[in-house]
This record gives C-alpha cells, sequence and structure tokens, in this order.
C-alpha cells in the first residue's frame, strides 16, 4: 500500500489504516449513514487526525472501506489455493463471499450515498469476483473434484442469490447450510 504522495506506508502506518477500514465496515453496518467518524476512529484505536490524514472525507472512507473488502475477498483466492485442496478453498471462498456480502448489505445506505455523489465503488467488483471464482473453479477441474460445466457466471448469480436470501448476520447457519448444498451440486463427489 501507498500512501498519497506514492510513497509506501509504514507498516505501523498501514496497520492504523487497516484498522480504521475494519471499524468503518462495523460501525457503518451498524449505523447506516449516520455513522459518525469520531466512533470510527474510537472502535479502531487511533486518533480523529489520523483517520483523517487517511481520509480526508466520508465518501472516501466509504469507499475505501469497500474496496478494502472486495480486495481481501478476491485476493483470498490464491492464498486459500495455496493452503488448500482446491475444494476446500472454494468451499473457504464462497464463506468469505456470505461475509462480503453481509458486509456490503450492512454498509447499503452508506454505498447508496457515495453512489449519488456521483462515485462508483462497484466498478470492476463483478470482474474481479468473476476471475477469483474462475482461477478457484478451474483449479478444482485440474483436481477433478469440481465438474467443469459450471462457469463463474453460474455460480456467482448461485452466490448473490444465497447472499439474498440468507445473508444477514443471524441467517449465517442457513447460509452455510445453502453453501454446502451449492458445492455438492459442483462436485464430482459429494461429501467433505
Amino acid at each position: 500500500m501507498t500512501s498519497e504522495t506514492g510513497r509506501p506506508l509504514r507498516a505501523d502506518a498501514q496497520r492504523n489504516r487497516e484498522k480504521i477500514l475494519s471499524a468503518a465496515v462495523r460501525v457503518f453496518a451498524e449505523e447506516g449513514l449516520d455513522a459518525h467518524l469520531e466512533r470510527i476512529a474510537k472502535e479502531a484505536g487511533v486518533g480523529s487526525g489520523t483517520l483523517y490524514r487517511n481520509f480526508p472525507t466520508r465518501e472516501a472512507l466509504i469507499e475505501a472501506a469497500y474496496r478494502n473488502e472486495l480486495s481481501r475477498l478476491c485476493d483470498a483466492a490464491p492464498d486459500l489455493l495455496a493452503t488448500l485442496p482446491p475444494r476446500a478453498a472454494l468451499r473457504a471462498w464462497m464463506g468469505r463471499f456470505i461475509d462480503y456480502a453481509t458486509a456490503k448489505l450492512g454498509m447499503a445506505d452508506a454505498l447508496r450515498a457515495l453512489v449519488a455523489s456521483g462515485v462508483n465503488p462497484y466498478a470492476q467488483s463483478h470482474e474481479l469476483m468473476l476471475a477469483a471464482l474462475t482461477t478457484l473453479l478451474a483449479a478444482g477441474v485440474e483436481a477433478g473434484s469440481i465438474r467443469s460445466d459450471i462457469g463463474a457466471t453460474d455460480l456467482f448469480a448461485g452466490l448473490t442469490g444465497i447472499a439474498l436470501a440468507a445473508g444477514r448476520p443471524d441467517q449465517r447457519a442457513q447460509a452455510e447450510r445453502l453453501l454446502d448444498l451449492t458445492l455438492d451440486g459442483l462436485s464430482l463427489t459429494t461429501g467433505r
């Protein structure tokens, strides 16, 4: 990560930025657009000055928080494949997708306000997620654990449906069951 001047952020500055972004997702999800930035700074364990140095406007913070969640999701695919068998990596990523969708649903009012201000936080979101899914599915097909006739677009549609039907935190157990059902449908062999 680099600063606005193009220089790499110091390790402590990067940690503070990550803490702010994580706190922003939680607080915007809980309080919506009315969330106080001072509360976000307090939840992150940083001063208001640190928050405003990183994110000079509410819109900049909302956009960065959303994009950070998207990056965490999409960047997880290669890491999961490096540590898990392809089928398990795909299932772990699917769970992370529900985490991402839950955060996005919680931040809906803040994201709508951002779009209304003329900023499109969703630019490239679809493409990035499809690329991650394509990588995961291809690894599963190559390993012989995932069917080759289901594409990333179809799986993305299914995951989106699960997120819409069972994306609230109190519905997580149902979402997990639906993810398992989906994975069983993708698998050449069922079961774990």
